[in-house]
């Protein structure tokens, strides 16, 4: 390289000229300085002089932008302090030498030279390079970190307290592209976590507040950079601490190891207890349940070129005793690591997910402890990136705002496992089955991306809830599931030639593809169940939320008295024979498959007694036979039959006889036809037709609630609209929702729409929220 290279080039000092005059004879710009020839010299100079043997194995540096060269005069025989070597303050331009300030006070003070013009080296840069040559390395860390200050990351209640990316990487004051490690710390309150990092990281400085007395000093989590190791450290509150949000303050604690790269764990007890091996054994299996798939999917979600989930943080139990001997020491052949080892498979703790577990111990005889075997042991895991690797603070807080989006809310008490650390109720769905019980398994807030409830294990069928779900037989053998449901009528039928063959053939079950499979009454007899027949059955959870799944469709006694109201005025006129002529007629028709037809009884099945056109015939509820009124007097429930627990009319044959079983077949009893309630409304409204000549003589009231389909709410419980919370009156009617069952006023359910899934084929009457609903209803 040619001598006259430009001073702006090299970036040098302007006026740093070569002192040797070897080759240049001084008038070359200096590029070495030469420690041992103590002088600065330019390219030729520097070559020329040590290509002698004697100097060829001088030690010199490349100068740099801002250097500051060594004093002339110190460095010579004649100087102020032989062998001490000082940086200079100004050169002179007369003198051409270098000078500190001591030797310009005392060569330049008086006489001529006083009158030297001097240029004076740039004082900041001076004293850096002065406090930089004479620090040593432990200082320069020192000094780093002295502007460190920590800020608080997450509140007690899980809440975030950054507000975005940008705001992270602020407080923590690091530069956006820099690649660091996570290092947090657990432990038991009170045993020193916070004072642990002061002194490990920032060599005792209270960055991480610390205090005497008892209350926690530290609540929530704290962070804070180090710019000497290049890490985020983490300082969380302490276990078994004082604390009203128990549940969140563990959950958050497990939040904070999953995004962590090293762990701490500060323990100040004399022997390692059980409460530590309990607690790294529940952390590993709740990363590896709830977190390992939530970090993967966070990576995939964010466009990470970083796993954030290869494998759990590496552990340090970092052990502080007093009177005791450390792990390990009583054997030097017993390796602690391997001891801890032992101590998780004696308490059935497996400690999977973390990429390696260590063991630093220290006996403090007398204050203050020793940390630096603790920070060897970190700086030794940082350096290692085999399993773990430095990503961007970025990374670091979209993880961590991912895990909190995902696992937050509250946690019910009454729902707790105590006997871990990390239960699964702390991450899962807290909705219940209510028919077994069965808990949810998947994550918490899965509903807000479309994820159904799932329970680990097969639910029971419950009768409260009618747990059951069809599937048409034929669509599942052809690759479908579609499930079916029990109806009053076909959707092609119309609303009475639907209710007339639901009298004659029963109910259907109406597949979207194949379309009516199954009528219960279809023959004269051998109707088969439909389960054995056309259609599959599956128990299937209830959660909290939805209905029951076989639901009540068979709406035949509702439809009858909705039409009811309409034909009432027009039978105003009848007579009585008449009258009696319909009720009959309608009461064979939903009477029960088992009850003799009214034709067909002429003669009291007991007494023989015959039956007038005045009389009134009787069923007997568990023989279905025909009876008198003194034969058929006495009550009690035939739950056999599908009655009770009310008592009902039986005969007094079968009343002697209420101990013995009734061998009747599921078919017998027709209780899925409906045909049961339809009687039950029958017996109801049985005498409506002649009565509204006169009067009623059966309140309105029971009627209905004997019609009402089973999911709607009963009247009497429905005391404002449902929709506008008006109160209902005598001026006020209330009308149910055919979809929800509610009860509203005439204003909120005017709409009309079909509502297939109840059985309601034709419009009919629905609420505006229900109205709003998209698909069918």
């Amino acid at each position: 390289m040619s001598a006259q290279t430009s001073v702006t080039e090299k970036g040098l000092n302007p006026g740093l000229m070569c002192q040797e005059s070897y080759s240049c004879s001084g008038t070359d710009e200096a590029v070495f300085e030469c420690d041992e020839c103590c002088s600065l010299q330019c390219f030729r100079c520097e070559e020329e002089l040590h290509r002698q043997e004697r100097l060829r194995n001088h030690e010199r540096i490349r100068l740099k932008a801002g250097h500051v060269p060594y004093c002339d005069i110190c460095k010579s025989p004649n100087g102020h302090s032989p062998g001490v070597r000082q940086r200079a303050f100004v050169r002179c331009q007369s003198c051409k030498n270098n000078l500190c300030l001591e030797c310009q006070k005392r060569t330049h003070s008086g006489g001529s030279k006083r009158r030297h013009p001097v240029t004076v080296y740039n004082v900041s840069t001076i004293q850096d390079s002065l406090e930089a040559e004479g620090m040593d390395e432990e200082t320069k860390r020192k000094k780093m970190t002295e502007k460190v200050v920590s800020f608080l990351l997450v509140d007690e209640n899980e809440e975030i307290q950054v507000t975005n990316e940008d705001d992270f990487i602020r407080k923590l004051d690091c530069k956006p592209d820099q690649h660091l490690k996570v290092v947090s710390i657990f432990g038991n309150t009170g045993d020193g976590k916070s004072h642990t990092l002061n002194h490990t990281f920032f060599y005792g400085r209270e960055v991480f507040k610390t205090s005497p007395a008892q209350e926690s000093c530290t609540v929530g989590v704290w962070a804070a950079y180090d710019p000497v190791h290049r890490v985020a450290v983490i300082d969380t509150e302490g276990l078994l601490g004082a604390t009203v949000n128990l549940s969140q303050r563990t959950r958050l604690l497990l939040k904070v190891l999953a995004i962590s790269d090293i762990i701490i764990y500060r323990t100040h007890a004399d022997r390692l207890h059980n409460d530590l091996f309990k607690f790294l054994g529940d952390a590993s299996e709740a990363y590896l349940k709830h977190f390992t798939k939530e970090l993967k999917a966070t990576t995939a979600r964010c466009g990470l070129d970083v796993p954030l989930s290869t494998l759990g943080p590496a552990v340090i139990i970092f052990h502080e005793t007093v009177h005791t001997q450390l792990l390990g020491s009583d054997h030097s052949s017993d390796v602690p690591e391997k001891l801890i080892q032992d101590r998780f498979r004696k308490l059935g703790r497996f400690p999977e997910a973390f990429s390696s577990i260590h063991y630093k111990g220290t006996r403090t005889y007398n204050p203050p402890t020793d940390f630096s075997g603790l920070r060897r042991a970190l700086e030794q895991q940082l350096e290692n990136n085999t399993t773990r690797s430095p990503r961007h603070p970025g990374v670091i807080f979209k993880a961590l705002k991912a895990l909190s989006d995902r696992f937050s809310g509250e946690i019910p008490d009454d729902q707790m496992a105590h006997s871990s650390f990390f239960p699964d109720e702390y991450f899962t769905c807290s909705s219940v089955c209510l028919s077994c019980g069965a808990g949810c398994k998947n994550s918490m807030n899965h509903a807000k991306e479309g994820v159904p409830h799932e329970a680990k294990s097969r639910c029971s069928y419950s009768h409260q809830y009618d747990n059951r779900v069809y599937t048409c037989k034929a669509c599942y053998e052809r690759g479908k599931e579609v499930s079916v449901v029990p109806k009053t009528s076909a959707s092609t039928d119309s609303p009475w030639m639907g209710l007339a063959k639901y009298a004659w053939s029963g109910y259907v079950i109406e597949c979207p593809n194949c379309g009516v499979v199954y009528r219960s009454r279809q023959y004269w007899f051998g109707n088969q169940d439909p389960v054995d027949t056309v259609v599959r059955t599956e128990i299937v959870h209830v959660w909290p939320g939805t209905d029951g799944f076989l639901k009540d469709n068979n709406n035949a006694a509702q439809r009858l008295l909705d039409g009811m109201n309409f034909m009432a005025q027009s039978v105003s006129e009848l007579s009585l024979g008449p009258t009696k002529a319909v009720t009959s007629w309608l009461t064979d028709q939903i009477a029960p498959a088992y009850w003799r037809p009214n034709s067909q009884i002429l003669n009291c099945n007991k007494c023989a007694t015959s039956f007038k056109d005045n009389d009134t015939k009787h069923h007997c509820r568990a023989c279905g036979e025909g009876f008198c009124d003194s034969c058929s007097s006495k009550t009690r429930p035939v739950p056999e039959r599908g009655w009770g627990p009310a008592p009902v009319r039986v005969c007094d044959n079968c009343y002697d006889t209420r101990n013995a079983q009734l061998d009747i077949t599921e078919a017998q009893a027709d209780d899925e036809g409906g045909t049961l309630i339809a009687r039950k409304v029958g017996e109801a409204v049985q005498n409506t037709l002649g009565a509204v000549v006169t009067a009623i003589d059966i309140p309105l009231g029971l009627v209905k609630d004997a019609a009402r389909p089973a999911y709607w709410v009963p009247d009497h419980e429905i005391l404002h609209c449902h929709n506008c919370r008006k109160e209902f009156s005598v001026k006020l009617s209330k009308h149910h929702c055919r979809a929800c069952g509610q009860g509203f006023c005439d204003e909120c359910s005017h709409d009309r729409r079909a509502v297939p899934s109840r059985g309601w084929d034709h419009p009919v009457r629905v609420c505006f929220n229900c109205n709003k609903k998209p698909g069918d209803l």
